[in-house]
């Protein structure tokens, strides 16, 4: 498997090169075009209760589909919904944090599970469970604006708004707080909830958060005054 990620990194697109019988599990609705040699099948993957939870609480399509090309190969192209950059995390038997809608797809060999984060994240607003990836093989992100990648040696802490974060290492040390102390404090700096990473480990970041785009357009929009 071959993956190309073009048009980077304002409307970013991926190409999926697949070996013969090679396939991939894909986000519903994120493929803009594939080869005639590929087959398409859309199911609950891994039973109702899981594909519910995944969709209700972890912010995913019930639905995911598979594409597995055929004996000479094929391809497919996935984009997201929200313009921006696209990365590719290789695994290799470890695991991958997820925030809400930033999965695009994966190899056939690497899990896609909802996981409970904690109380903590519910309040955040972010939503109480993360997806989490693991297995061996490619998991494709996508981000609404360009992605950042911070790398965080032992000990080293940085904090992230809750609404910028697309992926993390599961290793990091996490913990989601107000932004400032004190509500009202909060309320003023105009910011909701951030999570404090503690190295070793990483962290990508988006440059816009989806949430504020949702506010922004509740807001302007004709019918949102009706």
């Amino acid at each position: 498997m071959h993956i190309e990620v073009r048009h980077a990194p304002s409307f970013s697109a991926a190409r999926i090169q697949l070996g013969p019988n090679e396939g991939i599990r894909a986000e519903s609705g994120a493929m803009a075009a594939h080869s005639t040699t590929v087959d398409v099948e859309a199911k609950a993957e891994g039973g109702v209760f899981k594909s519910l939870k995944r969709a209700t609480v972890g912010g995913e399509s019930l639905f995911v589909t598979t594409y597995t090309a055929g004996p000479s190969g094929g391809w497919v192209d996935v984009a997201p919904n929200l313009p921006g950059d696209i990365k590719v995390v290789e695994l290799t038997g470890n695991a991958l944090a997820l925030t809400k809608g930033s999965w695009l797809c994966n190899g056939t060999d690497v899990a896609i599970e909802t996981k409970w984060g904690g109380w903590k994240n519910l309040v955040g607003g972010e939503g109480g469970f993360l997806i989490r990836a693991e297995g061996s093989g490619p998991v494709v992100l996508s981000s609404y604006g360009a992605v950042d990648r911070l790398e965080l040696a032992d000990g080293e802490e940085v904090v992230v708004d809750s609404g910028h974060v697309v992926a993390f290492d599961p290793n990091l040390g996490m913990t989601l707080s107000k932004v400032a102390k004190g509500w009202m404090n909060t309320a003023k700096s105009g910011e909701g909830f951030v999570f404090r990473f503690t190295g070793p480990g990483w962290v990508m970041t988006q440059t816009r958060n989806p949430g504020a785009l949702i506010e922004w357009l509740t807001e302007v929009l004709p019918f949102s005054r009706s």
